[in-house]
């Protein structure tokens, strides 16, 4: 089985990411998921995103690496839009990465600073015409990191809907869930 670090969205860390942790737990993974919010949950993605710019994005992805050097270094990153920052870095920077799991959003590889492990497997799920994943460049660079690794999956779902996979969000579209969930387990089975 596989030790799971997994990153809320800009909501903060809703009832929604609890739930997929537990989904997690119950197919036998270890899974940790700190709050990089500080207790805070926002009932708005303008909110939510306002706090993580008011303290600073470098501010939540050194939250995030703090969480993960209490941890064994053999982990799978697994970041929700927002939270993939301190998922993909820690995947791409951090020795020991098991693999990536990242989810409604992506970066260029580069904001890193380093090119992605070969080593480190990654799947990459989003909507097709969602406004933030397709519209601000994610979907670009998740193509890029499928281009450039070995064992990188894109996975596009048709809507337009941001934060689809959080159960206890107004935009959650419960069919792409699950596919995502079946995907995310099959790809942990794989690893652990």
């Amino acid at each position: 089985m596989a030790e799971v670090l997994v990153f809320h969205h800009g909501h903060g860390l809703t009832a929604g990411v609890r739930g997929f942790a537990e989904v997690l737990r119950g197919a036998g993974h270890t899974v940790h998921v700190p709050d990089l919010y500080e207790g805070r949950v926002f009932d708005s993605l303008e909110e939510g995103a306002g706090y993580a710019g008011s303290v600073g994005f470098g501010t939540i992805i050194a939250r995030g690496a703090a969480v993960a050097e209490g941890l064994p270094a053999e982990l799978v990153y697994v970041g929700f839009s927002l939270g993939v920052l301190p998922a993909q870095k820690l995947a791409q920077t951090r020795p020991g990465a098991q693999g990536a799991l990242l989810l409604e959003a992506c970066v260029p590889v580069a904001e890193f600073g380093a090119a992605w492990p070969r080593d480190v497997p990654v799947q990459i799920h989003g909507m097709d015409a969602d406004p933030f994943f397709a519209g601000e460049g994610d979907r670009d660079a998740a193509r890029a990191v499928v281009e450039t690794v070995t064992d990188a999956e894109l996975f596009l779902y048709p809507g337009d809907r941001h934060l689809f996979t959080d159960s206890s969000l107004p935009s959650y579209d419960e069919q792409a869930a699950m596919q995502v969930n079946r995907r995310v387990l099959g790809f942990l089975d794989r690893i652990g």
